[in-house]
């Protein structure tokens, strides 16, 4: 425990929510006394009013910014407006109230979907501007990079302290399985399980499996925030993720095996597989505030799906 924790005032937008519980239960493993989780039937960060109203309220010394709206390909197709409406007016609010407010800092939480589609393996920091992001979610993606560009722009101007984060795609125990908005783990380990439980004999899977995707475990994710928040104040952004690649199918015999699925898989190339490739440099995290992630994949699946079949599905069913 440090005086940084326990004298200061933590706001965590989207606190209540699937990153939002492991940051807040990191800082109260940090022993901070002053954790303020504003939810949106009080504070509608949509609206500058609210977020307005939310600095005068808590008083945050920092606001570690993990609010989104948020899917899997299926629902930024169905919705890319809202995803980019939402995502970029919360952000704006709350930055331009953050340097009003003199927090002594921001933390952005972006996100990997900002990397343009065929930027070079692994992913660095200095390619971020490379190219456009992979179309199906580059609404989400822009909305995300427009405010690291804005976060970077009040530095220079206003002397926020504001910081950016590109977590790579995170899983783990309380992520959304619905049918509708689940990213890719959640939604195959809901496949597996279900088809297990209803002898169903074949499981439908979006997409060629070809494309790869880095995952990281919630609580690794949290820790790196929690490490940045206390230890890093530059205006370059900062990767993320575990360092390892995984192609879908590899993915899918992983959680299928994990399950205990014995039935057929049916890849649909007809589906969108998203950005082809995807890999984190993640050095910089390394060495600015000593992040590495702890969480094997492996390990991380097997948590995920243990709490799935103890508590999730009991959360999610009929969702």
């Amino acid at each position: 425990m440090t005086d940084f924790w326990v004298q200061g005032r933590f706001v965590v937008t989207g606190g209540a929510g699937f990153l939002g519980r492991a940051v807040t239960r990191g800082l109260d493993e940090r022993g901070a006394k002053n954790v303020f989780v504003p939810r949106s039937k009080d504070y509608d960060l949509r609206v500058e009013k609210d977020a307005k109203r939310m600095y005068a309220d808590f008083e945050p010394t920092h606001v570690i910014h993990l609010a989104a709206t948020a899917g899997g390909i299926g629902a930024n197709r169905r919705e890319p407006g809202r995803f980019f409406y939402d995502n970029i007016i919360m952000g704006v609010h709350l930055i331009e109230h953050a340097r009003l407010a003199e927090l002594e800092k921001f933390v952005l939480v972006g996100t990997v979907c900002a990397y343009p589609k065929f930027a070079e393996i692994p992913f660095r920091e200095e390619n971020i501007w490379e190219g456009y992001p992979e179309e199906t979610n580059a609404p989400y993606g822009i909305a995300k990079k427009s405010l690291m560009v804005m976060a970077r722009a009040y530095r220079a101007q206003y002397d926020l302290n504001a910081i950016t984060l590109l977590p790579a795609n995170l899983y783990g125990p309380y992520d959304d399985f619905s049918y509708e908005d689940s990213h890719v783990i959640p939604a195959l380990i809901r496949k597996f399980v279900e088809a297990k439980s209803y002898g169903v004999g074949s499981v439908d899977i979006w997409g060629t499996g070809e494309a790869t995707r880095e995952f990281l475990y919630v609580d690794d994710c949290a820790e790196g925030i929690l490490l940045a928040t206390e230890k890093y104040s530059s205006a370059e952004p900062v990767n993320m993720g575990c360092s390892r690649e995984i192609s879908i199918a590899n993915l899918v015999g992983m959680i299928m095996n994990e399950v205990g699925y014995k039935g057929k898989l049916t890849f649909d190339p007809s589906k969108p597989d998203g950005q082809p490739r995807r890999m984190l440099d993640n050095s910089r995290a390394k060495n600015a505030f000593g992040y590495e992630a702890k969480v094997l994949l492996e390990e991380g699946i097997r948590r995920t799906v243990k709490w799935y079949i103890e508590e999730g599905a009991k959360i999610w069913s009929g969702k």
